[in-house]
């Protein structure tokens, strides 16, 4: 039986009912350390479907959902057991992060019986890719700042706006959107989510090219996009209290990593160039060594709350700053450790180049900071302009 720090014997038994499954029926893997945006790759987003059918038909999609809505009915507890163990098989796991991870509990939450009919099952079987389109040019991790629009007109609203940093907006069937439907109201109030056909007309989705050459984000514009009433999840203008069901399990997800590359592959590189010869590099090394086991270990903080039964608190701001750093700090350990080598365009500058993506997404380290400061410290509110 597979064992792991914190499980119950309960937990470690489905933990090695789910090594074996996916040893089992997962890919072979490519050995790569590096691969491009999924959403440029057309074989890997087949892959990456076929892989959450196979899910599906295995009884493993959806974890923690209800039997009734086509999951396994499990706990937190063991989700977080069986993305650990997925992750170590490699697979192509993250396309449906959105869909079932952050919009499936915020239908099953707030959405009509119809809603979580008609889209509940098709992300389970990998046939829908969700989007979230909450982040605009001014109202990034401030999101009662945004300023798209929605006009009720009959039986349909009417958007218009613009949302940024939409994680594969181009290759979306469905999106999670954001806007103000009372034009009067500031702040938090007055704001309605929606659940949107992406190839309603009137929606123009422009890929941005990242420094990795990549495009993973898109802009997205709204002019007069019809949304049906039937669409809007949860009561009008209580979409922020909507929203924070999908931001909590956002930044869960984004924070169980080593960040912008593991310990193993990094203790490789660096003696394999020497670098493991040299004073410094080799106590900066002990200290990536130490960050990871302590991201490790609080990966295993939350895993017991969840164990528990506990809704967990600051430990996901604490785990993302943490995730946050460690990236930060072991891009510029990558290169130091290559020398005049880590000038070469390869897959060890492009995941050095890729930690951005870690540091941004899910609320930037400076929300990150402010929300620890606030919530767990009491330290008085950041001024605002």
């Amino acid at each position: 039986m597979a064992v792991h720090i914190g499980d119950t014997p309960a937990e470690a038994a489905f933990r090695a009912e789910a090594r074996a499954w996916l040893e089992a029926q997962a890919p072979p893997r490519t050995g790569d350390l590096w691969r491009a945006s999924i959403a440029d790759d057309p074989e890997a987003m087949a892959e990456a479907r076929r892989w959450q059918a196979r899910l599906h038909a295995g009884g493993w999609a959806g974890i923690t959902w209800p039997v009734e809505h086509g999951g396994r009915g499990g706990t937190m507890a063991e989700a977080v057991v069986f993305a650990q163990e997925q992750q170590r098989v490699e697979v192509a796991a993250g396309l449906f992060m959105v869909a079932i991870d952050m919009v499936g509990p915020t239908i099953m939450a707030h959405g009509t019986e119809d809603q979580r009919r008609r889209f509940l099952a098709p992300m389970l079987r990998g046939e829908h890719v969700w989007c979230q389109l909450f982040s605009e040019p001014g109202a990034g991790s401030d999101l009662a700042s945004l300023a798209t629009r929605a006009e009720l007109d009959g039986d349909e609203w009417v958007v218009n706006g613009q949302k940024v940093w939409t994680s594969h907006a181009h290759h979306a069937d469905r999106g999670i959107l954001l806007a103000r439907t009372d034009p009067d109201s500031a702040g938090n109030r007055g704001i309605s989510c929606f659940l949107l056909d992406m190839a309603t007309p009137g929606i123009d989705v422009r890929p941005l090219r990242q420094i990795t050459g990549a495009s993973h984000f898109n802009e997205v514009f709204f002019d007069d996009v019809r949304i049906p009433t039937a669409d809007v999840c949860g009561p009008v203008g209580e979409g922020w209290r909507v929203a924070l069901t999908t931001l909590t399990s956002e930044r869960g997800a984004i924070g169980a990593g080593e960040g912008v590359v593991g310990w193993p592959d990094l203790h490789a590189l660096a003696r394999s160039t020497g670098a493991t010869e040299d004073p410094v590099l080799r106590q900066e090394l002990a200290a990536a060594y130490s960050r990871a086991q302590i991201i490790r270990f609080l990966d295993y903080r939350l895993q017991t709350a969840w164990s528990r039964g506990e809704v967990p608190g600051p430990e996901t701001s604490v785990i993302k700053l943490a995730v946050s750093r460690h990236a930060e700090a072991n891009g510029d350990l990558l290169m130091a450790v290559q020398g005049a080598g880590g000038l070469v365009a390869d897959d060890w500058s492009l995941l050095f180049l890729n930690q951005w993506n870690v540091r941004l997404g899910g609320g930037t380290e400076q929300i990150q900071r402010n929300l620890l400061g606030g919530r767990v410290l009491g330290l008085p509110p950041e001024p605002r302009a």
